[in-house]
């Protein structure tokens, strides 16, 4: 038996392959790049396009095998309008369409399948559960409720498919748009909200996104979907203010009118000059907390790291970066989690 993880060299991936590795286990990373890491020592690497089912149906999985997909396009780069639709669906939906067909084709029974809480849209209830309607926002969420509708017809053929749906996800290797405040930060200059900054701010580390798709594994791999986030998120004010205080800076929170932010946003979204997506500035200011009960009763888990400790612990990778002279804060296209 092995444990074999498409998306594997991402950022997700490479720590669940890291850790199963370290316990023993047989893993092999199916992955369209092979980073310099050191755990491929002992982990076995295949090339795989997610995207050319050819490419998905050469990577050897057995009866026995556990899968995972952790191949996906973010939400950074931002796209123009045009481009977000062939950026997202190839690796998100059809990619994970091709996986799901090649565990069932193979005999393997079992898959953990990441998506993102950005299948939920706009704010019905709070804090949201998994039961939460599913109504996103743009084409990166759209993207992945197509996958989940694709993983509930698999279930019905005899797949298990445990499906997890994170907050933004933060740990080494990652900036994605915290790129931004942190060069605001670092520059003294105004760090601008939108809104007044009075609702929380979730994220969710790397290291518990990792244990949590082997835990799945340990669990039996239940049919249900499971969301992933911090425990008591502080108020953005509170979030970004201290880590103001902590970098030393002279930058200030500035609170904006909510609505008018938004229209502008749009506005350059519409002229193809995004400066954010849609999926991130509109819900910017809602009470967005994801109800993490589920996988802490089924696994026995609970998020080990506080939303202000991950924050400060990137910008002091940030720092890091910048002080040894390199790029910082430039996002780079990675076709994984």
């Amino acid at each position: 038996m092995k444990h074999v993880i498409f998306g594997g060299d991402g950022f997700v991936g490479r720590f669940l392959a890291k850790d199963l590795a370290e316990r023993g286990e047989k893993v092999l990373v199916a992955d369209i790049n092979k980073s310099d890491l050191p755990h491929y020592a002992t982990v076995d690497h295949v090339h795989c396009d997610v995207t050319n089912s050819a490419s998905v149906s050469g990577v050897p999985v057995d009866g026995d095998d556990m899968v995972y997909n952790l191949s996906a396009m973010m939400l950074s780069p931002i796209q123009k309008r045009i481009d977000r639709y062939p950026f997202f669906y190839p690796v998100n939906t059809f990619g994970a369409a091709n996986i799901m067909a090649h565990t069932a084709a193979s005999g393997a029974s079992q898959l953990v399948q990441y998506t993102t809480d950005m299948v939920y849209g706009k704010t019905v209830k709070t804090p949201q559960d998994e039961s939460h309607p599913i109504s996103p926002l743009g084409h990166y969420g759209g993207s992945k409720a197509e996958t989940e509708a694709i993983a509930d017809d698999w279930r019905m053929r005899g797949l298990k498919i445990t499906i997890v749906r994170p907050r933004l996800i933060i740990g080494p290797g990652r900036l994605g748009i915290l790129g931004k405040l942190f060069k605001l930060i670092d520059m003294n200059l105004p760090v601008p909200m939108i809104g007044a900054g009075k609702n929380p701010y979730q994220f969710i580390s790397v290291y518990d996104c990792a244990e949590v798709a082997r835990l799945a594994w340990e669990h039996g791999v239940p049919n249900k979907a499971y969301n992933l986030g911090s425990d008591n998120p502080p108020p953005v004010r509170k979030l970004l203010g201290d880590l103001i205080r902590s970098a030393g800076s002279k930058s200030i929170l500035l609170p904006t009118p909510g609505f008018a932010v938004k229209w502008t946003l749009a506005a350059l979204d519409q002229l193809n000059m995004p400066l954010m997506d849609p999926e991130q500035y509109l819900i910017a200011d809602e009470y967005c907390v994801r109800d993490t009960e589920a996988a802490k009763r089924d696994f026995g888990w609970a998020p080990k790291y506080r939303d202000e400790d991950m924050l400060q612990a990137a910008y002091a990778e940030y720092r890091k970066a910048r002080d040894s002279g390199l790029a910082v804060g430039n996002s780079t296209v990675v076709a994984a989690e």
